[in-house]
């Protein structure tokens, strides 16, 4: 016997369906293969192990006590090798896996609900798992690779890890209707002074941001309100609160009629929303199709409520 041979899959094939059907050509006919390369493979195989695996008679094969003993194992890393193909073919072909992303609340509660609808309808068995953490746990959700992916704006993203634009997005300020700058067509930084204005709090999510932006535009902002959430903004600035600064994508979900959106402008600061993954490690096809149906129902017009 050869101490290093390991015989190949196809030959493991083979010597199963001879074993089985005890006549090479009806092994052949079953493998797709001819008649002369199944007698090839069983003789590799008899030469590789040392042993006669089969006694040839006129009308069959007969199998030799070595090939009942080997039999057992070939036949349980054929089944294990099959079972590894049929579990990659689930998961390349979206019938099995999970897609598991970190994301703030209330930018779940913008994008997520008709592409979670959407995409389980269509992969019923793959689970989503949602970890709706703050802006400022985002990126290290991403890089400890709690999840797979992160969908959101890093405040500082880093060299471990790569974003990819969802969508293309900017500080804006959402008003009443009755508020002194909702008639403009945009609004300046500097038109800010004297307004009251909400914001996130200091240190949150784009509070540096926008407290970079107005220093430099000299303006000194006149917050009354700091919130966690910009849902919170939304519901304060329609209470008649105040003014809020938050990018466009979360200020249009709003479905207040009494609120418009207007763009900040001198300067115009963008707020992409990425899809942001750990450095080196590639999507799971699951993932991938997530992905894809985000960015389908991010292109429909009922997904983008501009003002």
């Amino acid at each position: 016997m050869n101490q290093k041979f390991s015989p190949t899959l196809r030959q493991l094939r083979a010597f199963a369906a001879v074993y089985q059907l005890r006549k090479l050509g009806a092994a052949a006919e079953q493998l797709f293969v001819t008649q002369s390369a199944v007698s090839v493979l069983i003789r590799q195989m008899e030469e590789g192990l040392g042993a006669r695996l089969f006694d040839r008679t006129t009308r069959s094969l007969q199998p030799t006590q070595a090939a009942r003993e080997a039999i057992v194992v070939a036949e349980r890393i054929l089944r294990d090798v099959d079972s590894l193909g049929a579990g990659l073919r689930d998961l390349s072909g979206l019938r099995r896996g999970r897609v598991c992303l970190a994301i703030t609340p209330t930018l779940a509660e913008i994008l997520l609900p008709r592409v979670v609808r959407r995409f389980g309808a269509q992969h019923p068995e793959i689970r989503v798992v949602v970890d709706d953490c703050a802006p400022d746990q985002f990126v290290s959700r991403v890089i400890g690779e709690h999840v797979d992916f992160g969908i959101g704006t890093p405040e500082r993203a880093g060299a471990d890890v790569v974003t990819h634009t969802l969508v293309r997005d900017h500080l804006s300020l959402v008003c009443r209707r009755d508020h002194a700058l909702a008639a403009r067509r945009s609004v300046r930084w500097t038109d800010l002074a004297g307004h009251p204005v909400i914001t996130v709090r200091p240190g949150y999510g784009i509070r540096p941001l926008i407290d970079g932006t107005a220093a430099s535009a000299g303006v000194a902002l006149d917050v009354v309100n700091e919130v966690s959430f910009l849902s919170t903004a939304l519901w304060m600035t329609a209470a008649g609160l105040g003014a809020s600064i938050m990018p466009s994508a979360f200020a249009s979900w709003s479905s207040d009629p009494d609120l418009v959106v207007k763009p900040l402008a001198g300067p115009r600061v963008s707020r992409d929303i990425s899809v942001v993954t750990r450095r080196g490690r590639s999507l799971s096809p699951a993932c991938e199709g997530f992905l894809a149906v985000m960015r389908a129902e991010l292109g429909r017009p009922a997904a983008r409520q501009a003002k």
